[in-house]
């Protein structure tokens, strides 16, 4: 596959973050994955979750091509052919879905990628649908590990824009776009795992679950 990408960090995680998609996304329908890099979680959801379509998208044209080239070597029918999405110009070429992915997007983009984000999701999503985030962030201002401190400050070393996210910023740019936090899952590698509902005033509101 000369066009294929491939990341440490997906391999390591697609397993965990599957399992956990598989308790929060529905059963069927489509899910549009933002900043879909490599294509390795796409592949690896799609044949994870059969009954759902996985929309893949990215920017980037090499990321698309990897894309591509692992949903190709992935030889399933639940893949469609990735999209060109910047998370910071709407509208989207997407009209309604039942779910958007973003994983380790947010930190690695500037803040305006989380609000377009945000935007974005609460255009697609019918009532009730899912917005699940992944990802390293900052809680009551600090960072919950060591680790993540350091790689904050080689992310905004590598651009000043970037940086690991205060949960409650997200939350609240979540909130002004209708989508509304209802669980917090603690990750391996102190990573955490954000599930928001669109129109989910008043629901069970942010409740933790072990790992």
């Amino acid at each position: 596959m000369p066009d294929a990408l491939f990341s440490p960090a997906a391999a390591r995680n697609a397993a965990p973050i599957a399992e956990l998609l598989k308790r929060v996304l529905p059963l069927s329908g489509l899910v549009l994955e933002i900043a879909s890099g490599s294509g390795e979680h796409a592949a690896y959801f799609a044949r994870a979750m059969p009954a759902l379509v996985w929309q893949p998208s990215d920017p980037d044209e090499a990321a698309r091509r990897s894309i591509v080239a692992h949903a190709g070597a992935a030889g399933l029918g639940n893949i469609r052919s990735p999209l060109a999405i910047d998370a910071t110009r709407q509208p989207w070429p997407v009209t309604r879905v039942n779910a958007v992915v973003a994983i380790n997007m947010i930190h690695i983009a500037p803040w305006d990628a989380t609000m377009g984000l945000m935007a974005g999701a609460e255009a697609t999503l019918a009532e009730g649908g899912v917005l699940y985030l992944y990802g390293p962030f900052r809680e009551d201002g600090a960072h919950t590990a060591p680790s993540n401190a350091a790689f904050d400050s080689s992310l905004r070393a590598r651009n000043v824009s970037w940086g690991v996210r205060d949960i409650e910023a997200v939350t609240a740019a979540g909130r002004a776009h209708d989508l509304h936090l209802v669980e917090r899952i603690a990750m391996p590698a102190n990573n955490l795992s954000l599930i928001f509902h669109r129109g989910s005033r008043g629901s069970a509101g942010d409740r933790e679950v072990a790992p």
